[in-house]
């Protein structure tokens, strides 16, 4: 079966219980992905030794980081204590990265001050992302908060005179300044920030277990953190604010602090 189809497992008659514990997975088993889990109610979960939230109803999610190993190691335990081991087969991914060599130093390397600032506001977005909620938002499928052309992709990386610099954890989606941006689900905004050094007008919205999205570049805010939003309501507008080149969205979707590929979690962008 390819890993890039919907994988539905069934993990029955186990050995040390009359009682079996069902798993089923949807989803990509591949670097950059969100998988979505099912288990009996009172079942605990675990992937590569840590454990994994599972909600009432037996829902969980997994994410896979851009470079994922290639094998992950998914162990399900239900109420009666019996337990069953899987090895979960991630495909591996080719990135696009762009070597640029001859900038000038200043381009490249920040000044301390300017470094002080830029690691205290990247402190505050993994804080942001780091939000270990129970809300049951994460549960509904995701939505493109804007849609238009594609100009930055998932996982690529420069090189900027032989020095790497942190991968593209996200996508850019090119619109006109002052478009409308939609929450992709329902959930709580954990950050609002109005003028990060690269990210601009920046917000953070909380999906529950571990699931967050993030909008950057907005020209303008309408929610604080705290406010509860719906899925497809306005949280701003798109603007060029930032580190930017011109009006887009850059978009990320997290798993925690794992960086996930938003064009696996949400689908083809609708035309």
């Amino acid at each position: 079966m390819s890993a890039r189809l919907v994988v539905a497992i069934s993990l029955a008659a186990f050995a040390a219980s009359a009682h079996a514990a069902s798993l089923t997975l949807e989803g990509p088993l591949e670097q950059g992905a969100l998988v979505r889990g099912m288990v009996e109610p009172g079942a605990q979960v675990s992937l590569d030794g840590h454990p994994i939230r599972v909600a009432p109803d037996g829902h969980f999610i997994l994410g896979f980081g851009r470079d994922a190993p290639s094998e992950a190691a998914l162990v399900v335990t239900d109420a009666d204590g019996a337990s069953e081991r899987r090895t979960l087969t991630i495909e591996k991914r080719q990135y696009d990265v762009q070597h640029i060599n001859g900038l000038p130093e200043e381009q490249v390397t920040p000044n301390a001050q300017l470094l002080e600032r830029i690691k205290a506001e990247a402190a505050l977005i993994r804080t942001a992302r780091a939000v270990e909620s129970g809300g049951l938002d994460f549960e509904a499928p995701l939505i493109w908060p804007v849609t238009g052309p594609i100009t930055g992709i998932y996982g690529s990386e420069r090189i900027l005179n032989g020095a790497p610099r942190a991968p593209h954890l996200g996508v850019d989606i090119a619109a006109p300044a002052g478009t409308p941006v939609k929450a992709a689900a329902g959930g709580t905004v954990t950050l609002a920030e109005r003028d990060l050094y690269f990210t601009g007008g920046t917000v953070i919205i909380d999906h529950g277990y571990g699931l967050s999205t993030l909008y950057v570049h907005l020209e303008r805010l309408d929610v604080q953190v705290g406010d509860k939003v719906q899925q497809g309501q306005t949280i701003g507008l798109l603007g060029a604010t930032g580190r930017a080149t011109g009006p887009n969205l850059h978009w990320g979707v997290h798993w925690y602090n794992t960086g996930l590929d938003p064009e696996l979690v949400a689908g083809p962008m609708p035309k």
